[in-house]
C-alpha cells in the first residue's frame, strides 16, 4: 500500500467520522474502505438507545460497499475522537471484516492521523 493511498484513506475516514450519530457514547467513529477497483466507501457509527442495534463504522462501510456490488477489499482505515490510542474493531466488526477476507490491510487511525496497521 503506497503512502499516498494510506493518506487518502486517513482523510476519508476522518471525513466519514463527521457524519457519525453518537448521542449515547459521544464518540464519533469513521471508516474508509478501499475496494479492489480503487473505489473508497465511507461508513460511520450510528448509535441506537438499544445498544445491540448500534452500527459500527466498519460494518456500515462494508454493508454499504456490498450493497453497491463490491466484495473484495484492499484496505480499511478507522478513526475516532479518542486521543490516547487508536480505536480497534469490536468482535462483531472483526467477524464481518473476516467474512470478506483477511488479506486486506486494516489501519487504526488516531485523531492526529498517526496510525497502526493491525492486520
Amino acid at each position: 500500500m503506497t503512502s499516498t493511498v494510506i493518506e487518502t484513506l486517513i482523510r476519508e475516514c476522518h471525513s466519514a467520522k463527521e457524519q457519525a450519530y453518537s448521542p449515547y457514547s459521544n464518540v464519533r467513529v469513521g471508516a474508509a474502505l478501499l475496494c479492489e477497483d480503487g473505489t473508497i466507501v465511507q461508513g460511520c457509527n450510528v448509535e441506537n438507545a438499544v445498544y445491540p442495534l448500534t452500527w459500527c463504522a466498519e460494518r456500515t462501510a462494508i454493508v454499504s460497499a456490498v450493497s453497491r456490488g463490491f466484495r473484495k477489499f484492499k484496505a480499511i482505515a478507522v478513526t475516532s475522537d479518542i486521543i490516547e490510542k487508536p480505536i480497534t474493531p469490536c468482535g462483531a466488526c472483526r467477524q464481518v471484516m473476516a467474512e470478506f477476507g483477511t488479506d486486506y490491510d486494516v489501519y487504526m487511525v488516531k485523531p492526529d492521523s498517526t496510525y497502526t496497521k493491525i492486520w
